[in-house]
């Protein structure tokens, strides 16, 4: 039997479009989620460097390109000195960590939306990219593919999850139900009650622990010296005019249930116990792809492959014979 654990969703501000200075911000915090207890530490979307605030505020390509040429210089390469930092903080707590980056390779500049999982021995165990940008979003996100959709087996119990609307795809949703996923991350920007109700759906649907997680950011922490920072935001929402993200974190129990949150309009860190118990307790009524599922009806066909931009073939000698491998090599 495992022994239950505490979960700690962190809702903070971002240091805008400043990977050095969220990094250290994030290095801070997971120290602070640590001394609650916390064995798992789960940040904002795109929290490293940011959200690209102005997709939402200024027409699209209307002079946003000195933005856009910050957000690639700033987004996080895998492996790099700002990963390394986040993977020590990691081992220092003793903790699994998921965080939010905006992810580029480290020769291009399509930017994709990315969560790192790290390990307690500071090791980054698995990347998922988001496979589709909403909106607006795709003017400045790449697509991901299939074969970051996984499932990680901790010793906490098997961590999974997707990014903001993601969620609202029900086939990404049964394939990670189908990987065995016992704690759903839900790193995000969306507000509103009919997120909380989004969450409380995929708590009950999968029959899983939830952690949803937003960042929580006023107007007045624009840094001050952003690029054209008068124009980068406007305001969206008159009962809200103070606030570029109100924050919006949330945890929910596999019956569905609140039981942290929802934080809005502060920065702070709920936390919860996780029994992996309930999860056997609840599938025993609801296994979505168990007792509950119809594959001789339904069947679903997930394609895994990496989609690399090159695939280099080169000729090795074997012998008295030629041999040419394929190798993918992300350009």
């Amino acid at each position: 039997m495992r022994e239950p654990f505490t979960v700690a969703a962190v809702q903070a501000a971002y240091i805008l479009m400043d990977r050095e200075a969220t990094t250290s911000k994030v290095e801070e915090l997971i120290g602070s989620a640590a001394a609650t207890g916390a064995r798992l530490i789960v940040f904002p979307e795109v929290f490293v460097p940011g959200t690209p605030i102005w997709i939402d505020s200024v027409p699209i390509w209307d002079g946003d390109e000195a933005w856009f040429a910050r957000l690639v210089d700033q987004a996080v390469t895998v492996p790099s000195p700002s990963t390394d930092r986040i993977g020590a903080a990691a081992r220092a707590a003793g903790a699994y960590v998921v965080v939010g980056v905006d992810e580029r390779e480290p020769h291009g500049t399509t930017i994709y939306n990315t969560i790192l999982y790290f390990g307690p021995d500071g090791r980054i165990i698995e990347r998922h990219r988001k496979l589709m940008p909403t909106g607006s979003e795709r003017t400045v996100w790449g697509m991901g593919d299939g074969s970051t959709l996984n499932v990680v087996p901790t010793e906490l119990g098997r961590v999974g999850g997707l990014i903001c609307w993601e969620n609202y795809m029900p086939l990404a949703r049964f394939h990670l139900y189908a990987q065995g996923v016992e704690v759903w991350v839900a790193p995000t920007l969306a507000r509103g009650d009919g997120w909380i109700a989004t969450m409380r759906h995929i708590a009950r649907e999968g029959r899983v622990w939830v952690v949803g997680v937003n960042p929580c950011v006023r107007i007045d922490q624009i840094p001050a010296d952003f690029p054209n920072r008068d124009r980068v935001w406007r305001v969206m929402d008159e009962d809200e005019a103070e606030w570029v993200e109100p924050g919006n974190s949330v945890i929910c129990n596999p019956n569905g249930e609140i039981v942290a949150g929802p934080l809005r309009y502060e920065e702070g860190i709920l936390t919860a116990e996780i029994d992996l118990t309930r999860v056997n307790e609840t599938r025993r009524l609801f296994d979505p792809v168990g007792h509950y599922h119809r594959p001789d009806v339904f069947q679903l066909t997930v394609d895994t492959r990496p989609r690399r931009a090159v695939t280099l073939i080169s000729e090795e000698p074997v012998g008295d014979s030629t041999r040419i491998p394929a190798t993918g090599q992300q350009a």
